[in-house]
């Protein structure tokens, strides 16, 4: 199994071994920084954070962050995550960047594919703030 894991860091496609599914990463293209970004939130505690990387185009990590929020859902955590690795990358002067999050409900939020009631949320609103500066997202 070992093998397995190792070679899907090489390979990106989904590996299958009895019930488990192995995904790897798969690197951005030459010139290009990845942000794996990601939230989560722990009922039981009343607690959220965040946390992500930014990784070059081999795949080397260039920086990390992670944060305690406090309470918010997941979703909001999901937010701060996007939100902060977006702003770090910018910050660093990475002009192309991908963005990589689990979390299909934001992604379609940020790019207007979800129908949201009223205004968006204000971290909605920073991350396409983010997004029209003068980069590649």
């Amino acid at each position: 199994m070992v093998d397995e894991i190792d070679n899907c860091n090489h390979n990106p496609m989904n590996l299958y071994h009895g019930n488990t599914i192995f995904i790897g990463w798969k690197k951005p293209q030459e010139g290009w920084v990845k942000l794996n970004c990601d939230g989560a939130y722990k009922d039981s505690l009343e607690l959220a954070g965040c946390g992500g990387l930014l990784r070059d185009s081999d795949g080397r990590w260039l920086t990390g962050y992670s944060r305690k929020i406090g309470t918010c859902d997941a979703l909001g955590a999901e937010m701060w995550g996007m939100y902060l690795g977006m702003q770090i990358a910018w910050r660093q002067g990475f002009n192309n960047l991908q963005v990589e999050s689990d979390s299909k409900k934001l992604v379609d939020m940020i790019t207007g594919k979800a129908r949201i009631n009223g205004k968006p949320p204000t971290l909605v609103r920073r991350i396409q703030e983010l997004l029209k500066l003068n980069w590649q997202v």
